[in-house]
């Protein structure tokens, strides 16, 4: 019979007949699948899983590609992807870097007392001063003008100016150095218990009610709820 009659015969696929028909023997057929072909890729596979076994699955495959690329592999990248996700094993990815604090959070634990910080804020703190050692000295800037703030103790205020001018930082130094232009006021600011505090607070609570009367009275109405508030 022919290949064909016998797959019709059995109802079979025609090319499982064949297969049948070619194996020499039939323990050819309960073996399994073939070995899988050799690819370009292999000289190259001893390497990829010593890297992979180095680093504990904590190294990108487009690394290891850039790695090969330099030993002579001209392939595609997704063919090395695609062998790495399947043959290597899965390691435990390690945790992901803490988040780089922005300007506003370094400027926050800059100007508010260290002592009042959270433990949180003052490892945070340390560790921002540790890797940028300009701020270092802007911190201890920071800190003594607030002393002078607390204290009243205005009359160390030529020493700071100077200390802070000298540390040449954009901002610090060219507030220091602002200060001279009204240098006595702010030095009674430093030194007397008066403030313009209570000036401040009531013109922040007619602007307050003029936003909030806004399109809804008219001067008549806004001006009897300013009097009476």
């Amino acid at each position: 019979m022919s290949l064909r009659g016998v797959a019709q015969h059995l109802g079979w696929g025609r090319h499982t007949v064949q297969r049948y028909a070619r194996a020499a023997r039939w323990q050819d057929m309960v073996k399994g699948r073939k070995p899988p072909r050799r690819t370009k890729l292999d000289p190259f596979k001893p390497y990829l899983e010593h890297r992979w076994t180095e680093e504990r699955g904590q190294v990108t495959i487009l690394d290891l590609h850039r790695e090969i690329t330099e030993h002579g592999w001209r392939g595609h990248y997704s063919l090395v992807r695609d062998w790495i996700r399947r043959a290597l094993p899965a390691y435990e990815k390690a945790p992901p870097p803490s988040p780089t604090p922005s300007v506003r959070q370094v400027t926050g634990l800059l100007t508010r007392h260290p002592g009042t910080l959270p433990e949180d804020d003052k490892l945070l703190r340390k560790a921002v001063l540790a890797h940028c050692p300009e701020l270092v000295t802007a911190a201890d800037l920071v800190s003594s003008f607030g002393e002078m703030l607390t204290t009243l103790s205005g009359t160390d205020l030529p020493a700071r100016i100077n200390q802070a001018a000298a540390a040449n930082l954009p901002g610090i130094s060219s507030f220091a150095t602002g200060l001279n232009s009204d240098y006595d006021a702010v030095t009674a600011g430093l030194t007397t218990h008066w403030n313009s505090g209570p000036v401040e607070g009531a013109v922040n609570r007619i602007k307050m009610l003029k936003r909030q009367m806004l399109g809804r009275a008219g001067f008549g109405l806004l001006r009897k709820r300013v009097l009476l508030s």
